[in-house]
């Protein structure tokens, strides 16, 4: 019998990759060392005024209590309006919870659907955290490799393949974190087409970049071209990346009535409503000047544009452009097999971040963490001369090598 005090179900995960690359670099600049940052997937933009003015007037107000645990009914009705508003999806403020942030909504929602063994198909590259959080509500993760000759995408057929009895979600993230690939409506349509085929499968769709879409591409919702799938689809998504909102800590889920119940429930016995200030930030947020959003993207765009081209000029280094979110997923197998100054080989995209950090204090996160190697991933969410020091950076570090 085991001694350890841990359960099983937590011992399965491990900490965020991302946060453990963050801390290492934080580490080595407390130790006085010149660290460029390109780890954390955060706007380095300020929450909008408007925003900010709507909590402090909300504190003023009084409105520092407990709210409703599935959240204010201003805000649910303001996640309704915008649903309809923006992505042509149909509900009532019953089937809105709000959550603290959006990582909060797919967790409750795998802890109040998933049985031992149940499977989860996610696709990779994925976030770090879709498969810990499944194994910590004792689910299945199943991995679909969507290599970059396929855009980073799933295919129907792939799809298909996949699916089993034991299936119970399907996830999709689009614009992906990390590599930025978006789904089109004729993608979405022929997922769709598998969908209807398997009625056993949840799916749940992360929205939480929807916003940031380069190059004027569609903002498309597989529910608004599929609307049978309505009764078996969970919509995640929040404010922190639309609107520069991460600490603020508001997400929320959409969905069919039994399973936003089931995880109202849950969240009433957990963490209960989110921050009631975030929540009227929220509520100004979604309802409020948009301008912010719009002009943040032309900002991420001209990072997008100036690293592809500093990062393609490397040899050795190639990475596809990004349709949105805010990072780049370079390919680094042409550095694979080189030794570095100090006669070590780079076996693997972990031994090249490692390299980068090191030698030139870039900070960055092997892809290795998000399920498809060798690459790693830097956010652009950052300065452009940041930015484009750390490029240099990593020029001179690929320079070094034999």
């Amino acid at each position: 019998m085991s001694t350890s005090r841990i359960s099983a179900r937590v011992q399965r995960i491990k900490p965020s990759p991302s946060s453990a690359a963050s801390d290492r670099a934080n580490e080595l600049r407390r130790q006085g060392k010149s660290i460029i940052n390109l780890v954390v997937g955060e706007p380095d933009f300020d929450t909008p005024a408007h925003i900010r003015a709507a909590a402090c007037t909300a504190i003023e107000r009084g409105e520092t209590r407990y709210t409703a645990n599935a959240g204010t009914p201003q805000l649910r009705q303001a996640i309704v309006d915008k649903l309809q508003r923006e992505n042509g999806l149909s509900y009532a403020t019953s089937q809105v919870l709000v959550t603290s942030g959006a990582k909060s909504a797919i967790f409750n929602a795998f802890a109040a659907t998933l049985g031992a063994g149940d499977e989860v198909l996610i696709p990779a590259p994925y976030w770090v955290s879709y498969p810990d959080m499944v194994l910590a509500c004792e689910g299945e993760p199943v991995t679909l490799a969507c290599p970059e000759e396929n855009a980073f995408k799933l295919t129907p057929a792939q799809l298909r393949d996949a699916i089993t009895p034991r299936t119970r979600w399907l996830l999709l993230n689009s614009p992906s974190n990390p590599t930025g690939a978006s789904y089109s409506a004729a993608e979405l349509r022929a997922l769709a087409d598998v969908l209807l085929d398997a009625p056993h499968v949840l799916l749940m769709t992360d929205d939480i970049y929807e916003h940031i879409r380069y190059d004027g591409l569609d903002n498309p919702h597989i529910l608004a071209i599929e609307p049978a799938l309505s009764d078996r689809t969970l919509v995640v998504n929040g404010v922190s990346k639309t609107y520069a909102m991460t600490g603020w800590r508001i997400g929320y889920a959409a969905g069919p009535a039994d399973v936003i119940g089931a995880m109202a429930t849950l969240q009433s016995q957990s963490t209960s409503n989110a921050c009631s200030v975030s929540q009227a930030a929220a509520v100004e947020a979604l309802n409020g000047d948009q301008q912010f959003v719009k002009d943040s993207v032309q900002v991420y765009q001209e990072r997008r544009d100036s690293c592809l081209d500093l990062l393609n000029g490397i040899d050795g280094l190639s990475c596809r452009k990004p349709d949105g979110a805010f990072y780049l997923y370079v390919n680094c197998s042409g550095l694979l097999g080189k030794t570095t100054p100090q006669g070590k080989r780079l076996d693997s995209d972990y031994d090249v971040v490692m390299y980068l950090l090191e030698s030139q204090g870039v900070a960055v996160v092997a892809g290795t963490a998000y399920g498809l190697a060798p690459f790693f991933r830097m956010s652009i969410a950052t300065a452009l001369d940041t930015l484009e020091q750390g490029c240099s950076r990593i020029a001179t570090a690929v320079a070094a090598l034999n």
